[in-house]
């Protein structure tokens, strides 16, 4: 009963939303959750600890309490026992709750948790590893520390997310870091309760998943001969460089991604920035198949795009998706759209024919039309093979009435305003700022940073103070799908240095995507953000120093 009369002075004290003390009691939990209510006591652990998960479909209840038990043991060396009677760790059904959120009680007598589908039961068990007093669990390491009691800390939280997108991208045309660095970024992204990997698959400069029906892909588009990408005074190396995943990779990474909740979008970007595959298969994809055509070894922008006006062209684009739409079985897939030079359209007979026969000048509608008849193709397919198509915003520059309302647009040049003016359209929009949220981007001025791009100035502070969806107009808010962290790797070669420049930002933007923004103050996650460290060194994550106390 006394801790129950603690809840409630603390809401009163607090008011409705949260109590968090703005001290170094607070609890250090990334993203902050909606509601926190801190009791008394503790609760403790011990061998043979008895858990209960209710029954749900499939047992995915059972199988989230299995996956947080196992990583439990793992760490500490205590064992579970299972049943309802006595369980001191309850997951219960509460379907009143949202798709992905969950209530955490703890008291000294035990805890429990409350969701109404697995994905909140995760979230749950992520915060409440959180609370422990070491990071190795929330790792899945042994403790190295000889931790002696395994206790967390009094309390009940109400969470839910503020956006239903919470995202990172990886661009892995550029450069090929591998199973094994996509499932540690996975993990990480999991820790921090982001849903969405966004996987950038297709470059100028590699072409990076098996398409069986047209195996030069990877044959030849997967590979060049530089491993550092020429720009300004750099040049290309004459290294043959590169690589890709099977099919069978990716089926690995999607299963490994949904068994922590995240859903994988993949990105072939087409037909602008796919000069691999126009150097793959010329005879098709070129407006000029006469010249020669090689895997780009540069950064910047390629004028050398796919010919849409061929047929051949259009069935290669849909024989892809048609692949695709096998491996990755969410519900999207993006087709990129940005940075396409039209050059070579306006230089091509028959480009110029097709868009005199769209009674249009403006070749943007050459892209636009591609894409119409990608999604007339996916129209035509059973409704468990139908993908939504996702675009960068500059396909808000044509005439997209073809394309209808059923798209979503990434909004990363002028962010704020290319997502106003696609939810004024009536597309759903998920914010993407290149500044600050292009991660990539050094994060400080110190001489020791990593080759990248930028000034310094996305520091961790000015990615968390970003403030999505501001002064945004209440009738279009409901387009805007959540926000998203974007890693493009032209100077970046190696997955060390990715983890490098991406913690701990990402876990600024997780929170963005979670936390309501009334919330969110950077001293506080500042200091929360303190106790990340242990969690990167347990996790064998490299990551930037700049804002952790010496």
């Amino acid at each position: 009963m006394t801790f129950f009369k603690t809840l409630l002075s603390a809401f009163l004290l607090c008011g409705t939303t949260i109590c968090q003390a703005q001290n170094a009691s607070s609890p250090s939990i990334i993203p902050l959750p909606a509601k926190i209510a801190q009791g008394e006591g503790v609760y403790t652990f011990k061998n043979k600890t008895t858990a209960w998960a209710d029954a749900y479909a499939g047992d995915s209840i059972k199988m989230v309490l299995k996956q947080f038990q196992q990583k439990f043991t793992q760490t500490t060396g205590l064992k579970w026992a299972n049943g309802k009677k006595n369980a001191a760790l309850q997951l219960k059904l509460n379907r009143n709750l949202g798709a992905e959120a969950y209530n955490l009680n703890v008291t000294p007598k035990g805890i429990v948790v409350e969701a109404a589908r697995p994905a909140g039961f995760f979230y749950a068990l992520q915060t409440l590893q959180q609370l422990l007093p070491s990071r190795s669990v929330l790792a899945g390491v042994a403790n190295d520390k000889e931790t002696k009691t395994w206790s967390v800390p009094a309390m009940h939280i109400e969470d839910a997310p503020r956006f239903g997108w919470r995202g990172f991208m990886l661009d892995e045309g550029r450069h090929f870091y591998g199973k094994e660095e996509i499932k540690k970024l996975l993990d990480v992204m999991a820790a921090y309760k982001l849903n969405r990997f966004h996987w950038h698959l297709t470059e100028d400069q590699g072409w990076r998943i098996e398409i069986k029906q047209y195996p030069k892909l990877t044959e030849v588009g997967a590979w060049r001969q530089s491993k550092v990408l020429g720009w300004d005074q750099t040049k290309p190396d004459g290294q043959r460089y590169g690589g890709f995943y099977t099919q069978q990779d990716a089926r690995e990474i999607v299963k490994y991604a949904r068994d922590r909740f995240i859903e994988i979008v993949p990105e072939v970007d087409i037909p602008g920035h796919s000069q691999a595959a126009v150097a793959s298969y010329p005879e098709m994809l070129a407006c000029d198949p006469e010249n020669k055509h090689e895997v780009w070894l540069y950064q910047g922008v390629s004028a050398d795009v796919i010919n849409v006006s061929n047929p051949k062209a259009v069935q290669f684009a849909k024989d892809v998706i048609d692949e695709l739409t096998e491996v990755f079985p969410f519900g999207y897939i993006h087709l990129g759209g940005d940075e396409c030079p039209t050059n070579k359209w306006q230089n091509n007979a028959d480009c110029q024919k097709a868009l005199a026969a769209m009674n249009s000048q403006n070749y943007r509608d050459l892209q636009t039309d591609f894409y119409h008849k990608l999604q007339q193709h996916i129209a035509q397919k059973p409704a468990n093979k139908q993908r939504k198509l996702i675009f960068w915003n500059e396909v808000l520059h044509g005439n997209t009435s073809a394309l209808g309302k059923d798209i979503t647009i990434m909004a990363w040049i002028g962010a704020d305003a290319a997502a106003q003016e696609a939810a004024k359209r009536g597309f759903n929009t998920i914010l993407t700022p290149q500044i600050p949220y292009y991660i990539n981007r050094r994060q400080s001025k110190d001489a020791t940073e990593p080759r990248s791009q930028g000034w310094g100035t996305e520091t961790v502070e000015a990615v968390y103070n970003y403030v999505p969806m501001n002064n945004v107009a209440a009738n279009l808010q409901p387009k805007y799908m959540g926000v998203q962290a974007n890693f493009w790797t032209e100077w970046v070669e190696d997955g060390s240095t990715v983890e490098y420049l991406t913690f701990p930002r990402l876990a600024a933007v997780a929170e963005a995507g979670w936390t309501p923004q009334q919330l969110r103050k950077y001293p506080d996650f500042l200091q929360r953000l303190q106790a990340e460290p242990a969690y990167y060194n347990a996790k064998g994550v490299n990551y930037g120093k700049h804002v952790f106390k010496k």
